[in-house]
């Protein structure tokens, strides 16, 4: 698999709580490439967390930054990417990852996401009084664009081994492997 991969990078989207960050972590380790999470690199450039970017200049300003944070890092070879929930809505982002990486879709059911993302209180888009409802209209517009990713993987709530497994057994049945440049 890491030879396959060349210089490409394996770009992880899905929605907040599908287990980007924890999976593309042991995904990165077992794979002996960096693992690089795109907001803790945005929060890095920025100064500030993403929690005070949002309230501070609000989520295109955000959304701006995030943009060219990851195409930056698509450039930096082989590694695991994690991205931020809404990155990959973004066109430019987008098609610099069909470029130059495989888009991995971690796609998990409501219920799931919700037992995850409600755990943890730095979560700006869910600030509000229904965070269900957030999250119900999130899945309706981002899923549609998830699906265009070269892979998806259903995003359980198992061991995060098991899951990495997944992500491997479903990247080495990839069809794509054979349209990579590998310069």
């Amino acid at each position: 698999m890491r030879q396959r991969l060349g210089t490409h990078p394996i770009v992880l989207v899905g929605l907040m709580g599908a287990g980007k960050t924890s999976v593309g972590r042991r995904l990165a380790e077992k794979l002996g490439i960096p693992f690089v999470d795109a907001d803790h690199e945005i929060e890095t450039a920025a100064g500030k967390s993403i929690a005070e970017i949002f309230a501070d200049h609000g989520e295109a300003y955000f959304r701006e930054g995030e943009r060219r944070v990851i195409q930056r890092l698509i450039g930096n070879g082989a590694q695991v990417l994690a991205t931020g929930g809404g990155a990959y809505m973004n066109d430019e982002t987008r098609a610099r990852i069909q470029d130059h990486g495989i888009s991995v879709w971690l796609k998990a059911p409501l219920p799931l996401l919700m037992k995850r993302v409600m755990k943890r209180q730095d979560r700006p888009l869910l600030k509000t009084d229904d965070p269900e409802a957030v999250m119900r209209n999130l899945i309706d517009k981002r899923y549609p664009v998830y699906a265009l990713a070269d892979v998806t993987v259903e995003s359980r709530d198992v061991q995060h081994g098991q899951m990495v497994n997944d992500v491997i057994r479903a990247l080495a049945q990839w069809s794509g492997w054979e349209t990579l440049d590998h310069d």
